[in-house]
C-alpha cells in the first residue's frame, strides 16, 4: 500500500497510519503580530468562555491577527476615554502644578473607570 494518496474529490492528501489512511491536515501559517496586555486578557477570556470562537480562530490561522486588532482597539479606546474624561473633569497641567497628589488621585480614578469601560465593551464581551 502507498504511504501517501491524493483524493481528487476533496483535494486532500492522506497518510497511511497502520491500516487506515488519515488526512494530512495542517493549520495555515499566520503572521506573528505583537499582542499586548489587552489581547492577552481577551485570549484568556475566549479560551475559557467562548471556546468555539477560540477554536475557529486558531484552526483558521487568524488568532494572532484577531488578538492584535483587539489590542489595538482597546489601547486606542483607553487613551481616548482617558483624555475625554480628564478634559471634562478639568484634570490638566494647571491642576498638576498646583496639587500633584490631587492630580494623581483624579487621574488614577479616571484611568480605572476607562479600564472598566474597555474591559466591559471589548475584552469581556
Amino acid at each position: 500500500m502507498k504511504k501517501y494518496i491524493f483524493d481528487k474529490s476533496n483535494g486532500l492528501w492522506y497518510e497511511l497510519q497502520g491500516d487506515y489512511y488519515i488526512p494530512c491536515l495542517t493549520v495555515p501559517a499566520e503572521e506573528e503580530k505583537p499582542i499586548g496586555i489587552w489581547g492577552r486578557r481577551h485570549l484568556q477570556y475566549i479560551k475559557k468562555e467562548r471556546k468555539a470562537l477560540y477554536t475557529e480562530l486558531l484552526t483558521s490561522g487568524r488568532l494572532s491577527t484577531y488578538l492584535a486588532d483587539i489590542n489595538e482597539q482597546a489601547t486606542e479606546r483607553m487613551l481616548l476615554l482617558t483624555k475625554q474624561m480628564a478634559d471634562y473633569e478639568g484634570v490638566n497641567e494647571k491642576l498638576k502644578s498646583q496639587d500633584q497628589m490631587l492630580w494623581v488621585r483624579r487621574m488614577n480614578n479616571i484611568r480605572n473607570r476607562a479600564m472598566e469601560i474597555v474591559n466591559h465593551d471589548l475584552i469581556y464581551a
